[in-house]
Order: structure tokens, then sequence, then C-alpha cells
């Protein structure tokens, strides 16, 4: 079985090699260079906790930057279809309020509100009263968000100033950002490439300067796949800790691996910003507490032997191992490698957890009108005759042909994975886990390997918090890194962590530069 398995993984390596030579025949001929930033707009490298400490000093106006903002995107927007649809005016009027009141004196009101004045966008699958809310689905075109989300209320409350929503796969699950209604992202480090999914647009607008404050959700790697693709920082929560309300059909009391969390170019950001969508249950991720990086227990994975995963290529292994070599040095510890029979199943651990969450994938492809047949959309999409993307059409034939993982064993095993890693992690410990086995992928290029997103769903399944981390560039430029792993409520870890490789390894990889 070793030596069969091993044959496997040569030939999966060899067939990587050729899907990406033949899809970049195609795809490297259509990248696109991302304009630099203008020197007057450098603030727009800043975090959003120091735009927000410079509107509150009257060092800038939240007009100006808001103006800043809008005019990023519509010069970076041609070139990577990220902006679903824009609020520039109400925005704007909104900024100018946030100025006339900072004029007349800062109240203890003002003073309370973290982002005062500080714009953000955020996936269009989140209720922006009077904003589209179609899910990516052709059905749904029309839709509009009658009230705010939850979370939307909560950063309105925090003084962020919403400038637009931006695209999403159809129905959020996919490793590209693509629909019928808004058509697709590209990655600004390459447009040939996917800036992933379901967030991807969300990433793409940070690697580009054009958003300081970028809200997503995540249920098999949403927000940490797209931050991997596009070079910036992405937290993902702890389960249950956020309230999902208006966002994606959910009313926000639902047992469920989803969970909201940001993407931003600073760590020191993601912190703040959980804070406000988890509100009474902050305290419980302890995102206050001082961490010393040299009391932290750092435990690593190398590689994962599950079939479904394509061979983690040698630039995510070195990249692991810089890390661990870095902490070997500046921290004195010793990080000890870890394995689970689990991680030899991640897709099917997901694949059933997902049978449990809340809806029918089928149905909802409808908007309620009945379940999507998958045999009679995959000879309509032959035709030209489908409004949905092959993609839900796979999922929904996978679904409903391919048996379900057994329950007994999934639930067992899940339990198992839970305990082991759970009891060696403690609230003082790290697991450094691989983000996927190779960089931003060409466009369309995941129909060929449509589990590599396996190593952030894991972490959906555990339900564990985790910080994903850029740590470089590879050989071809794209972006690569790792995600930071701890046990529940210990999100603190997280962050902790990846303010430390922040320091260490360059920090955010942007897709352009500020000019000087």
């Amino acid at each position: 079985m070793s030596a069969l398995r091993t044959l496997c993984v040569y030939i999966r390596i060899y067939l990587d090699k050729v899907i990406d030579f033949l899809f970049s025949l195609y795809w490297d001929g259509k990248k696109k260079n991302i304009l630099d930033v203008e020197k007057e707009h450098a603030f727009l490298a800043d975090s959003a906790t120091t735009l927000a400490k410079k509107i509150k000093q009257k060092e800038l106006k939240s007009e100006e930057l808001v103006q800043a903002v809008i005019d990023r995107i519509k010069q970076v927007n041609p070139h990577i279809n990220a902006i679903a649809a824009d609020r520039y005016d109400d925005a704007l009027k909104q900024a100018r309020e946030v100025d006339r009141l900072i004029a007349e004196g800062l109240t203890e009101d003002l003073l309370n509100k973290p982002f005062l004045g500080v714009p953000y966008t955020t996936k269009e699958s989140q209720a922006l009263k009077g904003m589209p809310l179609t899910l990516g689905l052709w059905c749904r075109r029309n839709e509009r968000a009658a009230e705010d989300s939850e979370a939307v209320l909560r950063l309105n409350a925090a003084g962020a100033i919403a400038v637009a929503c931006t695209n999403l796969p159809e129905l959020l699950i996919w490793q590209e950002t693509r629909n019928p209604v808004y058509g697709m992202t590209s990655n600004p480090h390459h447009t040939g490439r996917s800036p992933g999914g379901s967030s991807g647009a969300e990433a793409a607008l940070t690697a580009s300067y054009a958003t300081p404050i970028s809200l997503c959700s995540d249920i098999g790697g949403s927000t940490r796949m797209p931050a991997f693709y596009c070079g910036v920082f992405g937290h993902h929560p702890t389960a249950g800790t956020t309230n999902t309300k208006g966002c994606f059909y959910r009313n926000g009391d639902e047992d469920s691996m989803f969970c909201l969390g940001f993407i931003s170019k600073h760590v020191e950001d993601l912190g703040p910003l959980t804070k406000i969508v988890a509100g009474d249950k902050a305290d419980l991720m302890k995102l206050d507490d001082n961490v010393d990086i040299k009391n932290i227990k750092f435990y690593y994975v190398e590689t994962s032997k599950d079939c479904h995963v394509s061979p983690l290529r040698p630039e995510m292994t070195e990249a692991m191992q810089s890390v661990v070599t870095k902490l070997q040095q500046d921290c004195n510890t010793s990080p000890q490698s870890y394995y689970h029979l689990g991680l030899d199943h991640m897709y099917k651990l997901w694949s059933y957890w997902m049978s449990k969450e809340p809806g029918s994938y089928a149905s909802m492809l409808t908007n309620g009108a009945g379940d999507v047949n998958g045999f009679t959309e995959l000879v309509k999409k032959m035709f030209g005759l489908s409004k949905h993307c092959l993609f839900c059409i796979l999922r929904v034939l996978e679904t409903t042909i391919f048996p379900k993982p057994d329950e007994e064993w999934a639930e067992s095993l899940t339990k198992s994975f839970k305990e082991d890693l759970f009891s060696k992690l403690g609230d003082n410990g790290v697991l450094l886990f691989p983000s996927a086995p190779h960089a931003a992928p060409y466009n369309y290029s995941c129909y060929l390997r449509p589990y590599n997103f396996a190593y952030w769903s894991l972490i959906n399944v555990l339900k564990c918090p985790a910080t994903q981390v850029p740590l470089g560039r590879n050989s071809q430029g794209l972006p690569i890194g790792i995600q930071v792993v701890a046990a529940p409520y210990n999100d603190a870890l997280c962050l902790a962590v990846a303010k430390y490789l922040e320091k260490e390894f360059g920090g955010a990889v942007t897709a352009c530069k500020v000019k000087q």
C-alpha cells in the first residue's frame, strides 16, 4: 500500500504540472498589471485602526479617505471585477457627517466608535439595506436587502461606512469568485488566476489597497483561501462566536460551521474587528489577552495523506520549515510534528458535516422554488441554456448521487481528532498548518482539482479559530503562507503568532506598491 500511495503521489504531481502548463498557455497572456497607489493616497496602506485614529485626531478627513477608496476601486475594478454594487454617494454623505461631528468636538460617543469614518466593503451575501442580495443566483438578480444584517448594524454602530458590496461565487461554495449575475473576479497578482472563494473579491480589493476593512464569511475556507491566494491576512474565529443573522439565509442561532471573519493587510485590525461582530461573545475569544510568544507550545503538520488533495509542493513545505526554524532560533522552542488519522480524510469529513448544515443546496439554487435536477441542468449547460455555473451543477450531482460518508465513522473520527488535537494544544498551544497544495490556481483549473481547499475546510470541521498568514512569494511571484490554528476560544493565540510572523516575514504581499 505504501508503494501504491507513493506512485499515486508522483502521478498527481505530474498531472498538476500538466494542468498548470496547459492553462498557462492561455491565461499567462491575459495578465494585467495593477497600477500603483499615488503618493497623495499613501494613507491607503495604513491599518483601519490607524486610519480611525487619524480621523479622530483631525489628521485625515473621513470624506478624503472615503473618496480615495472610491477612486482606488474605480482604478482597479476594471482589471479585477470585484464590485457587485456600490453606494458611493451615500458613503460620501455619511463621511461628511462624520467630519462635521468631529469639527464640533469629539464627544465620548464618537471616541467610543473604534472605526469612526473608516470605509468598508462586504460580500454581496451580507445584507446591506437597499443593496442587491442575489447570492450570485440568476433567479435572485432583482432581489434587494430589506434591512441590514446584524454584522452590518454592528460595524455601522462602530462608526464604519459601507462603500460597496462585492462579488462572490454562486451560493458561495467554490474556489473561484464567479456567478451568472456579475461574472468573474480575478486575482490582482495575476489576473489569469483565481483570487479564491467565496470572499475572493474582498481579498482582491484588499491586496490592491482598495478597501481598509473587509467583512467576509467562511464555511469551507472562504475567508482564509482568498487571503492566501491574494497575499493578505484572514482570521476565521471560533465557530458560534460571530452573529450571522442576515447573511446567506442565516438567522444567527444555527449550530453551524459558518462563521464571519475579516481580511486585512494588517494583523492589528483583525482582533478589534472580530470583537465588533462577536458582540457580547467577544470575551470568549480572549482577544484582549497579552500573549507572550515565548510561552506558546508549537506543533506543525508537514502534510496530509488525503487522496482527494494534491500533494504539497516544495514551496509550501519550505514555507512551513522556514517558520519552524525561525521559532527555534527566536523562541528557544522545538515545534513538534503532529499527525492524526483525520488528516487522511479532510474532504470527506467536511462533506459529512456540510450535510448537517441548514438548508438544501438543490433548493437554494432555485430560491426555494423546488429542487434543481443536476442531470437536467448538466444537459442544459452543454447547450448553453443553464443559468447556473458548472460548479453548482456538479455540487448538486455530488450531493445527490455519491454516497454520503458513514455517520458513525465521521462523527467518531471528528470527535477523536478534536479530543487529541485540543488536548495537546490546551490554552497555550498552536498548530502551524498548511494552507493549500500550491499558490493561486489558474482560472477554471479548479475543476480538475476540486478538493484542494480541504486544508482550509478541515478547520471548519474542527470549529476552531485559524489565522491565514502570508509568508512572501514563490518563484512565480505568487503569495504563499500558512495557517495558525488554536483550540476553540483561543483566537488571541492565533493572532499573536500571526503578529510575530508579520514582523519576521514581511507581512502582507500586495499586488502593487505605494508610490513614494
